[in-house]
């Protein structure tokens, strides 16, 4: 199937471009080439089941089982500063 004709200049002006002549030839050869390799791409046969991921996807998480967390002194041990029991850090709004 050969490339259509090109109208570069209506193209050009649906894009809002101002072309010169010698711009123009240049996208329009531009422009033909990239239509003729889809035509090639368009041309081999695709025997294969459309899919978003080349292999089967499986869910990688893990279910969720409760368990033990750390208690409060465990979790304030390593805190620089601490305030009755809670974490103290400096001031960040004004």
């Amino acid at each position: 199937m050969s490339a259509p004709k090109i109208d570069i200049h209506h193209v050009a002006k649906l894009a809002r471009l101002a072309l010169t002549e010698q711009e123009a030839e240049h996208f329009h050869a531009q422009l033909t080439s990239i239509l003729s390799h889809l035509d090639q791409i368009s041309s081999h046969s695709l025997d294969a089941e459309p899919s978003a991921h080349p292999t089967p996807v499986y869910d990688v998480m893990r279910p969720d089982q409760p368990q033990l967390g750390l208690t409060q002194d465990e979790a304030l041990m390593n805190a620089p500063r601490r305030v009755m029991d809670q974490f103290h850090i400096p001031k960040v709004v004004e």
